[in-house]
């Protein structure tokens, strides 16, 4: 098995949640309770617990030109399924907080990427290396 990450996030209405990760994302959902849901995030946990609240920045990094909301969590993707889910994500009307572009073209680290939020303001980034060999790349 190969090594997986598990994520715990805060959202604050599991039925938006759902509409979110299951139905935009098209993520499968695991095990649920009253105030939490699992889902296949490629693989990998994610899951969505109840907590009351507005979410939000902590802040902004300048990268490429763009700025990165801080904290985000993210996930790597082959470039085939980051130019799917882009499509998905158009095609539902998503507003990105960042594009998907191509960053870094033609130096170490090329990547596709691109930023949004979910219903509860929790900030996601999705990329793709063209050259996997190239994610620790300097």
């Amino acid at each position: 098995m190969r090594p997986a990450f598990h994520l715990a996030i805060p959202v604050d209405d599991l039925t938006r949640a759902r509409e979110f990760y299951g139905g935009v994302l098209a993520l499968d959902e695991g095990r649920s309770a009253e105030a939490w849901v699992d889902w296949n995030c490629y693989g990998h946990q994610l899951v969505t617990h109840v907590v009351p609240g507005a979410r939000g920045d902590s802040g902004r990094n300048p990268v490429d030109g763009h700025d990165v909301p801080v904290p985000h969590f993210g996930l790597i993707l082959p470039v085939p399924e980051f130019q799917a889910l882009a499509d998905r994500l158009r095609a539902a009307g998503t507003e990105f907080v960042i594009e998907p572009y191509l960053r870094f073209a033609g130096e170490p680290g090329e990547q596709w990427t691109m930023f949004l939020r979910d219903p509860a303001g929790n900030a996601l980034e999705f990329k793709a290396f063209k050259d996997e060999s190239q994610v620790f790349a300097k």
